[in-house]
């Protein structure tokens, strides 16, 4: 079983608001990771919100588990950690996307998922012609993720313990981050 997560629980304090809800070609940002990831076909799929969770719950569609970061403000491993305490106790890994990457796609999230079938590592991080993509963690580290603090998210376990580090290239430019109002197509 493989489990989607998307981290949607920050302030947007670049993007000037609530950028989850900010539209790309009519679509709320958090709603193009959650498309990423059902075209892949994730055994489940866990929305973390926080900020304005009120309003980005709104936009994501049923069938969904929706969790509240109620510390979202103490960085993205607090909501990445809540995701980890709400997955099925029969997911083997987890694919996790940022909100603000409209230009991930479910063929993406399928080469996590197949790098991680393939060699069963801890961590599969996709890897861009210009840079890294999102990373899927395998059950194994779970408990480890969850204990990580700040804005550092999977990047501390990825340099601290490299030998558990499997990468996808992607013959193609990172899709842009939506950080701030000018980001946007």
């Amino acid at each position: 079983m493989i489990s989607g997560i998307v981290l949607a629980a920050g302030t947007g304090s670049r993007f000037g608001g609530t950028k989850q809800l900010a539209e790309v070609n009519g679509t709320p940002l958090v709603r193009h990771a959650i498309d990423a990831l059902k075209a892949a076909d994730v055994d489940e799929l866990i929305v973390v919100v926080g900020h304005d969770a009120e309003s980005v719950r709104a936009a994501i569609p049923d069938g969904v588990i929706v969790v509240e970061n109620p510390a979202y403000r103490d960085g993205q491993a607090t909501s990445l950690a809540a995701a980890l305490h709400a997955v099925q106790d029969a997911s083997e890994a987890a694919v996790i996307l940022l909100a603000d990457q409209p230009g991930v796609t479910g063929d993406d999230v399928g080469e996590l998922i197949d790098g991680f079938r393939a060699t069963r590592s801890q961590i599969v991080r996709l890897v861009f012609t210009d840079g890294p993509g999102p990373a899927l963690l395998s059950r194994e580290i779970y408990a480890e993720a969850g204990h990580l603090h700040g804005d550092a998210g999977a990047r501390v376990l990825m340099a601290s313990h490299p030998e558990w580090l499997h990468e996808v290239f992607v013959d193609r430019p990172a899709p842009r981050d939506i950080d701030t109002p000018n980001d946007l197509p």
